[in-house]
Formats: C-alpha cells, structure tokens, sequence
C-alpha cells in the first residue's frame, strides 16, 4: 500500500519546532490537513481518489490515537483489499465497551467482543479477520455491498489471499450476530457466486435480483463458426441476450490492455460485441452510471428488455 507520507504536529513537536508553520502551509495550499494534527502534501492528496484517500485518513487515525486500535468493518475492509461501495470518510474501530456507536474525532467506535474476536495485523495496523469483515459488511451494510464481499472472497484470484468458502464464513454467523443480521448474512451468503468477476458484475447482479429481474448465468461461453467469441458477464439463454457491465477502468488497465492503446482495445471490444451479435443474440451493456440508484437501473434493465424473474425473493 503506497501511500504519501504523513506530516504529523507531534513530530515537530519532540524536535522543539513550531508546528503553526504547518497550519500557515496548510492554509496557503500547500498542505491538506485531513486529522487533527495530521498533513499531507496537498498535491498528492489531490493526486489520489477518493478510495486512495481513504487508506490514508485510516493511518493518520492509528497515528494520532492514543491506544494501539483495531479497524473494523469498511476500515478493516480496506486494508483487507475487500471491495467496499461507495466513498467513505469515516474510520471504524472496535471498542470493547457494550454500549459502542459512539463517534469521536472522525471515528465511529462498534462493540466487538475481543476475545472471542480473530484479530490480525495488516500493512502494519491491527484489524478483524478477513472472514469477519466480510461477515460484519453483509450483517450492517446493504445486500449489494454483501454480495459484492463475498462474491469476491469466495472467488480464487492470482497472487490474491486463498479463497474462503461458503462453509468457512456461515460458521461464524452463529453467536457473534443478531437474528435479523444473520438472516442479512445468510441471504447474502446463499446469492454470493465465485464466477462474478469484478465488483460492477456483483452489484448488478444483486441490483437485478432486488429489484425482481431474473438472475442472468455468469460467464457464459459463446462460440461462432471460428471457435471462441466471448465470456459473457451475464446471459438470459431462453432470452437469447448477453449483458455487459463496462467498468471504463479497463481500458486504463495495464492488464487488460496488454500492450494496445485504449482506443485499440475499445476497437477489439466493439469487434468482439458484433461477433457476438452474429450468433444472433442481443447485446446490452452498462456502467456505474446506470447502477447509481435501483430506479435507474430498473429502467435501464426493463426498456432493454431483460426478463422479470416469476418469484420474488429476498428483498430488503
């Protein structure tokens, strides 16, 4: 995790130097104070997004609070490399007192039972386990960022942590979450599905059965009279349609790329999309835009035609 370095009032401090040269920098533009007694330079906080910034105020809090803390939920998350939706601006930590959700200096406190808790280290700082993360996003957070967690915990990865199984996770439901946050879990756990491949692909899927859409195949393998076309994201096989969720970030990704130019790739994509046209099936696609709230996508998905599924279930 490559981060900016922290400039910290306490430093200038032990040194015997006037840490108001850091406000007066501050207030000029050349430092962005994100904490209490806590800079950094403002031309690389302006240089990170918004999830990059998020690791950064992290580690200014653990620098500037008095004990030693451990991270949980989106916090812990974070360090974990876990997907989390959405942009976050608060930092979350485990504090042993029954009353917890209490917030102080940017820091939401939520009661965990230490002991019985698995705690680990982590780019230095102390967290909750990686199955309990997970487990704590699906139990307080929404069935997307659930299925988003654990879609991606469950799926084997390259150079990734091993995989967890489905088994590895319902058993540290029991005793540890309320009746209400196991049935959050356990919904999300039973729809959660290894073959998502990325976390635009997870939530559209858990989008789609939300709001009563039918639940697409995942990567479909599509075939043409010169052999392999395609992997779809999504295929409605009786519908005789492919979805495509487009994460634009692709084709800014080395990986993805692979030595093309992005507009050499977006070429090859719109190749690839008329092959799979050929095979006489229809082709819709999306981005985060269309996934920005369930109204919209729910519009989106029914002018394009995908099929409502003939039993609602699991709705929040």
């Amino acid at each position: 995790m490559d981060l900016p370095e922290l400039i910290l009032t306490s430093d200038l401090a032990r040194l015997g130097q006037d840490a108001r040269g850091l406000a007066r920098k501050a207030k000029s533009g050349q430092l962005r104070r994100i904490r209490q007694g806590v800079y950094v330079r403002a031309q690389d906080w302006e240089a990170l997004t918004p999830w990059d910034q998020y690791p950064l105020l992290i580690r200014a809090a653990a620098t500037t609070l008095k004990s030693r803390t451990v991270f949980c939920r989106q916090s812990s998350a974070v360090l974990w490399d876990l997907p989390v939706l959405g942009v976050q601006h608060r930092v979350h930590a485990c504090t042993s007192d029954a009353g917890g959700g209490r917030s102080r200096a940017g820091v939401r406190r939520h009661f965990v039972d230490l002991d019985s808790a698995r705690i680990e280290e982590r780019h230095g700082l102390l967290v909750t386990g990686r199955a309990r993360t997970a487990l704590d996003l699906a139990a307080f957070e929404s069935f997307e960022q659930g299925v988003t967690v654990f879609d991606h915990v469950l799926r084997t990865q390259p150079g990734a942590l091993a995989p967890l199984s489905k088994a590895d996770l319902d058993a540290g439901v029991d005793g540890h979450y309320t009746a209400a946050a196991a049935r959050r879990i356990r919904a999300a756990l039973e729809f959660a599905d290894p073959a998502s491949g990325s976390p635009g692909e997870s939530v559209s899927r858990a989008m789609m059965h939300r709001l009563g859409f039918r639940v697409p195949v995942l990567q479909v393998e599509i075939r043409d009279g010169h052999g392999l076309v395609a992997f779809t994201d999504f295929d409605w096989p009786e519908d005789r349609l492919c979805g495509e969720f487009d994460g634009l970030v692709k084709y800014r990704n080395p990986e993805y790329l692979r030595g093309r130019t992005p507009a050499q790739a977006l070429t090859d994509e719109k190749r690839r999309e008329d092959r799979i046209r050929a095979t006489g099936r229809r082709v819709v696609r999306w981005t985060w835009s269309e996934l920005s709230s369930p109204a919209r996508f729910a519009a989106f998905l029914a002018e394009a035609g995908v099929p409502r599924a003939t039993l609602r279930s699991c709705r929040r």
